[in-house]
């Protein structure tokens, strides 16, 4: 990776949900969704548990959803589940209490699909 590219996975599915879970808290304590924005892929799916049947669609969507409604706490992962080639599920737990998962999908060593909820 060269300066001003945006983080991609490895291949390594443990260590790429981990920089994903890292950038992502770096942002919070930052405030500028930019460089975690950019690790998504144009077409990016993301479903969550506020609304499970709108999803999030488009990096361009995204985007302006983080830049409106930014989370403002940082996970802390407490388990790692590959659960395929291009596929892994990450328990965690917020830094103010709650707990949950996400699952994340890459393609091309950008996130393509991403599930999370409340557990």
């Amino acid at each position: 990776m060269t300066s001003g590219e945006p983080p991609r996975s490895t291949g390594d599915l443990d260590e790429s949900i981990r920089a994903h879970c890292a950038l992502f808290n770096a942002c919070v304590a930052t405030g500028d969704w930019t460089p975690f924005v950019a690790t998504f892929a144009e077409d990016v799916r993301m479903v969550t548990t506020v609304a499970p049947d709108r999803p999030i669609v488009g990096r361009e969507l995204l985007a302006r959803m983080y830049a409106k409604h930014p989370p403002t706490q940082a996970m802390t992962m407490t388990a790692i589940e590959v659960l395929d080639d291009d596929t892994a599920l990450a328990r965690f737990r917020w830094e103010r209490g709650g707990a949950g998962e996400m699952t994340v999908r890459w393609r091309d060593g950008l996130v393509a699909d991403v599930s999370l909820r409340d557990t």
